[in-house]
């Protein structure tokens, strides 16, 4: 390597790292105030160094019931996303295999992305009052599945259209029926593609918060709802705050952990060579 390939190589190097700390900072300063007394978070200049307590995670865990929340949104999250993916899944592939719809229909689906939330929440939270479905976590689910299905659909049909046609006609031939076809076939190669969507799911209605605003009560509140009910008239309980958000962001970093390697050992295979 020429000394001017490795300069350049150092000099990348340290604008990554730079970059890299600089999206990190929050995390970690989050990550260090959770850890801090009320005092030492609200010192000005801040304190770096300091004997960490765990009160904190105490305090939201027993007097904010952080439990149920982190309950809750898990229930949610999880029953919206094994119902949206199975139907996401048949549907994109529809949309990829046989033109389901014409293009009308696939810009009706990605049209009813293109509305804002607020303008739906409304007209839902009084259809919910009238079926009695407002603050129920299966009313929530429902929601959720209303705007998360057509983002997923486009993001699967993307994906099945670049499996290859032949892999499905060998199987016809065969003597294998469509649905076989698609299940036996295309669902296994399709796997990377579909858990990454699924995780995808499962993250946008894990930090969902206006619908679980509106749709939810005191027991049947989402995680972002209670964090954002940490805001009194005492000013932002900072310390329990930063708890709460390590609390919460550890699934998500568990998950992507996972769905990194899955993808990393699936999406370079492929089953034609």
């Amino acid at each position: 390597m020429r000394k001017s390939e490795k300069r350049w190589n150092i000099i990348a190097h340290i604008i990554l790292i730079v970059f890299s700390f600089i999206i990190l900072a929050p995390i970690l300063w989050t990550i260090r105030t959770s850890f801090a007394t009320d005092v030492i978070a609200y010192e000005i200049p801040p304190r770096f160094f300091f004997k960490p307590t765990i009160k904190n995670y105490i305090n939201i865990l027993v007097e904010n019931n952080f439990i149920r929340h982190f309950k809750n949104s898990f229930v949610v999250s999880l029953s919206s996303t094994l119902i949206s993916i199975p139907i996401a899944s048949l549907a994109g592939y529809a949309f990829a295999r046989y033109n389901t719809g014409g293009e009308r229909l696939k810009f009706t689906v990605i049209a009813t992305q293109m509305l804002p939330p607020i303008v739906l929440v409304i007209p839902l939270f009084a259809i919910y009052m009238k079926f009695h479905l407002v603050n129920t976590l299966h009313g929530l689910t429902i929601s959720y599945l209303a705007f998360n299905l057509p983002f997923l659909i486009w993001i699967l049909m993307g994906f099945f259209e670049g499996i290859p046609k032949e892999l499905e006609e060998a199987a016809l031939i065969d003597g294998a029926t469509p649905l076989k076809a698609f299940l036996k076939i295309v669902f296994p190669i399709s796997a990377p593609g579909i858990m990454a969507a699924a995780v995808l799911s499962f993250i946008m209605c894990w930090n969902e918060f206006l619908f679980a605003l509106v749709l939810t009560g005191a027991s049947s509140a989402t995680i972002p709802v209670a964090l954002a009910a940490l805001q009194t008239q005492r000013g932002v309980l900072i310390g329990k705050l930063s708890a709460g958000v390590v609390m919460a962001i550890a699934p998500i970093v568990i998950l992507s952990l996972f769905i990194q390697k899955y993808l990393v050992k699936g999406l370079s295979f492929g089953a034609i060579k």
